[in-house]
């Protein structure tokens, strides 16, 4: 296992990262195989581990607190906070108020006295981000927290925390979560580039597209929209749909590469993303052992210029084949009231 540090906080981690969003109720409620499968990825040199308060409503914490009982000091830990956890105002969001009662919630079930990397999971524009930098601040002075990151910020949004923590004299993000991989590509165009200016860590998530890059989906085979991840959502397979068809195609040029260097497609999906010199950790996130075997595999493998060149030519550089599920989108393009006029100023004008 390769190891790299973790932008300007001097903590090294691991090039692979175990990601748990699929221990609980949302993928593997067997509590115990999810503790075996961290241990196992621990016993193989992964130190990063990764979760959020809301996956499988604090589930994931609980299992990874479990896990790390007599392990807690060779693990760099890292959680979120952002989505809702539970009904009612004021559970949810980057507000002093709720960080201050989550960050709490999380220490208790992960059992544990600090947090290496607590992260803010989606940027919140009701939340002015002075004040959001601020209880972080304050979080890192307490020892409750080591170093605090984002998720999913948009480039022009790092810069600005940035900024505000330069005029503030407040500690910074000291990392960013992006998605990347094979088919999403967009982060190299502005993320990536502003991570690495700014000295910040990088941890990318969903290097396997959702699935699509787990060698399960291919063209021309018939794909069941009636289980695993297709249930949960069939408009991101359902082979009909352009995107997906174009998916499809690309998936059959990468199979391509990947067995002409003697490895599954996963594996090189992979590896892919610690290929980019602004990328310190991948974040896998299996659902099963067999699915972390195959993950771990990947962690020797270290890609040459000419497998990427031959990628770069399949997908771009900078080019999303199709837009990541689950990254954020800005309010002025999911409000409508922010990107039209009203009425009466459009008849005016």
């Amino acid at each position: 296992m390769r190891y790299r540090v973790l932008g300007g906080t001097g903590i090294e981690v691991s090039v692979h990262c175990l990601g748990t969003m699929m221990f609980g109720a949302v993928g593997n409620p067997d509590h115990d195989e999810c503790v075996r499968m961290i241990h196992t990825a621990l016993d193989q040199g992964v130190n990063f581990v990764d979760t959020a308060d809301m996956y499988s409503a604090g589930e994931s914490e609980e299992i990874v607190g479990k896990a790390l009982q007599g392990r807690r000091d060779d693990v760099v830990l890292a959680t979120k906070v952002h989505f809702p956890m539970g009904e009612g105002p004021n559970r949810s969001g980057n507000s002093r108020r709720w960080i201050i009662r989550e960050v709490e919630e999380s220490l208790r079930r992960l059992r544990t006295d600090w947090i290496d990397l607590y992260q803010v999971h989606r940027p919140d524009h009701t939340t002015d981000v002075e004040e959001t930098l601020s209880v972080l601040s304050d979080l890192v002075r307490q020892g409750k927290i080591r170093a605090f990151g984002c998720s999913s910020f948009p480039a022009e949004e790092v810069v600005e925390a940035y900024h505000v923590a330069e005029r503030r004299r407040l500690m910074r993000f000291r990392t960013e979560q992006p998605p990347y991989s094979l088919l999403a590509r967009g982060a190299e165009r502005s993320v990536l580039p502003t991570c690495r200016r700014l000295g910040m860590g990088v941890l990318t998530w969903s290097p396997l597209a959702w699935g699509f890059l787990s060698g399960k989906y291919r063209k021309g085979q018939e794909i069941d929209l009636t289980t695993g991840r297709a249930a949960l959502a069939p408009g991101r397979f359902d082979p009909t749909v352009p995107v997906n068809a174009a998916k499809l195609d690309v998936v059959e040029q990468l199979v391509e590469i990947a067995d002409g260097l003697g490895r599954t497609l996963p594996e090189l999906a992979i590896a892919f993303p610690a290929a980019h010199p602004a990328v310190t950790s991948v974040i896998i996130g299996p659902r099963t052992p067999a699915q972390l075997e195959s993950a771990l595999k990947a962690a020797s493998l270290v890609l040459d210029d000419a497998t990427l060149d031959r990628i770069d030519e399949i997908v771009p550089p900078g080019t999303d084949v199709y837009h990541p599920d689950g990254a954020w989108q800005p309010p002025a393009l999911t409000e409508v009231a922010l990107r039209r006029r009203t009425i009466d100023d459009r008849a005016g004008a």
